[in-house]
């Protein structure tokens, strides 16, 4: 049942990432409508996740639906949590870093994964207990590094005026700590990139939970250890904080995005 699944999953996401790409850099820099402040939503946005869901309904009828740009439920036993276009802003400036994340809980744990990078073709499955993949090769479990040659990502508190000066904080020290540090507007990708080993470590707050649930498994399958910034196992759906990396570079990311952020969790 989980091949089957994960195949429509992956033709849900290419479906969505051809119709992206059909209209990316057709118009002005900048368009779109405001959701909030910095916070932006398209017509593709809703066509995509709309192309989606449609596949996804029949692929598991009475599945519950948790999408970025419509119905947002939880069900009994399986959910489908998704973001038809993780990274519009990059999007709607004709920036091409942008992914289709789509994850399936059962009731609170993912077990089916993926995340699609049209404009590259680049594709992240993933299935509980049984691995990870980058365009069908199985990901290596993440392995021990020093702190020194590691490169983060983060995102930047645009949703979250609140925690700006904690940001600039934790962003002081890991930069101290680690190589460098990388803002590129998709936490899907982010964490994929965590999982692959592109990346090393990643923080962030006020991530959504269609932001991170097919992420969340592409981490356990390759070893990735994460939590909350209290050290906590971190709930998508409850906490604000979201740090992982490698072993040997999350324990030292960790202790210091909550030095930074204190008791926010």
């Amino acid at each position: 049942m989980n091949t089957a699944l994960l195949q429509e999953m992956i033709a849900a996401a290419r479906s969505a990432g051809a119709f992206q790409m059909s209209e990316f850099r057709r118009r002005e820099p900048g368009w779109g409508d405001t959701k909030a402040a910095h916070d932006f939503v398209s017509f593709v946005d809703v066509e995509s996740e709309g192309r989606i869901k449609t596949i996804l309904d029949q692929a598991l009828p009475g599945a519950a639906f948790y999408g970025e740009e419509t119905e947002k439920n939880r069900g009994p036993e399986y959910t489908w949590i998704v973001d038809p276009l993780d990274g519009t802003t990059n999007y709607l400036s004709g920036l091409d870093h942008f992914s289709v994340s789509i994850a399936l809980w059962k009731h609170n744990q993912p077990v089916l994964a993926v995340v699609y990078k049209p404009s590259t073709d680049e594709l992240f499955t993933a299935e509980a207990g049984k691995g990870a993949w980058r365009n069908g090769t199985i990901l290596n479990p993440a392995k021990p590094m020093d702190c020194g040659g590691a490169l983060i990502a983060t995102g930047t508190p645009y949703r979250s005026p609140d925690t700006v000066p904690a940001f600039y904080r934790a962003l002081d020290q890991v930069l101290k700590t680690f190589r460098d540090v990388r803002r590129c507007g998709s936490a899907a990708l982010d964490l994929c990139y965590v999982a692959a080993g592109f990346f090393q470590g990643f923080w962030e707050v006020d991530l959504q939970p269609y932001d991170v649930a097919a992420g969340l498994l592409l981490l356990q399958e390759t070893g990735n250890p994460y939590s909350n910034f209290q050290g906590k196992a971190y709930d998508p759906f409850l906490h604000r904080g979201l740090v992982t990396g490698r072993p040997g570079v999350y324990e030292t990311l960790a202790r210091e995005v909550h030095t930074a952020y204190g008791e926010l969790a």
